[in-house]
Parts: C-alpha cells; structure tokens; sequence
C-alpha cells in the first residue's frame, strides 16, 4: 500500500530518488506512464497487469478507447531502479506533467502519482 506525501528533487540527469517507504512495494518491477490531471502514474508491475487486463477487455471499435489506449500505452515504460533508489524519468513524461527540478511523490494506495 502507497501511503503519504515526499518532496524530491531531480538530478541534472532526469533521476528522481522513489522513498524507500515506497519502494518496497516496487521491488518486482514498475511502470510509469501518463496519470490523470497532468501528474505521472508509476504502478508496481502486478497492479499495472490487472490495469493492462481491464483496458483489453474494453471494445476496441470505440474511438474513445482507443483514443485512451493511445494515452496509457503510448508514453509507458518500465522503470529500473539504480544502487541509489532513483529512477529516470524520460523528457517526455517530464513534459508532460511540467516537471522541471522538483516533483511531489503522492503515495495512492495502489499507485504512486508523481506532480510538478
């Protein structure tokens, strides 16, 4: 379970260091993607299957979504944590979500939402 709020800032290579707190529950592997309301999403690889499965079983011959299939799948990658607990976090997805030198670590229960 992702619980509580941290204050990180980006190193000059893009790297934002994941709370240990956090990080625990990401030792299986991680995706990071788009979130909602300009924020990025990082969910622990098992939540992101089940997120994975629910989009599949939505009718594809929806405009509205594939148009959020577009939105979810486009822009993810899988994260790799360094010695230090950091991980990279593409120009795109920083773009994105306007993040520049800090970010807000927004712990959801289930997934992390990471803000400028």
């Amino acid at each position: 379970m992702f619980l509580g709020r941290f204050h990180h800032a980006l190193d000059a290579k893009g790297r934002l260091a994941i709370p240990a707190r956090l990080r625990q529950d990401l030792e299986h592997g991680a995706v990071l993607t788009r979130g909602a309301d300009s924020c990025l999403a990082l969910y622990p690889t098992a939540i992101w299957q089940g997120l994975c499965d629910r989009i599949a079983a939505l009718p594809v011959s929806d405009p509205a979504v594939r148009a959020f299939r577009r939105f979810v799948f486009s822009e993810a990658t899988v994260l790799e944590f360094d010695g230090q607990g950091r991980v990279l976090i593409p120009q795109s997805l920083r773009d994105f979500a306007g993040i520049e030198r800090a970010a807000v670590i927004v712990g959801m229960d289930t997934m992390i939402e990471i803000w400028s």
